[in-house]
């Protein structure tokens, strides 16, 4: 098994006293699901971006500070919809398991 990797994505060369990250892995029975979409929807559920995830199921965003919806979208799999809160200096790490 190939496996997500731990620990998220590296923030280095980030200046995270200036940034506000969401990222995270999707994955679906303990492997990566790369090629997948993950959208960043504002508090009141409107779409801000989407990104796809890599060929390691990663995703990050840059945020602005408040909480934030990470809908995933993937093959062959229903929605699934994850609440986060961002803030400036830290990086809000998420796994979203699909099915």
């Amino acid at each position: 098994m190939c496996g997500a990797t731990k620990g998220g994505l590296p923030t280095d060369g980030i200046d995270m006293s200036k940034q506000a990250v969401v990222q995270g892995v999707v994955t679906r029975e303990g492997e990566p699901v790369g090629g997948a979409y993950v959208r960043l929807l504002d508090s009141g559920g409107e779409f801000t971006a989407e990104v796809p995830t890599s060929a390691t199921g990663h995703f990050r965003f840059f945020a602005g500070p408040g909480t934030w919806t990470v809908r995933t979208l993937a093959p062959k799999a229903q929605p699934v919809d994850r609440s986060v809160v961002a803030a400036i200096g830290e990086v809000a790490e998420l796994e979203v398991t699909v099915t």
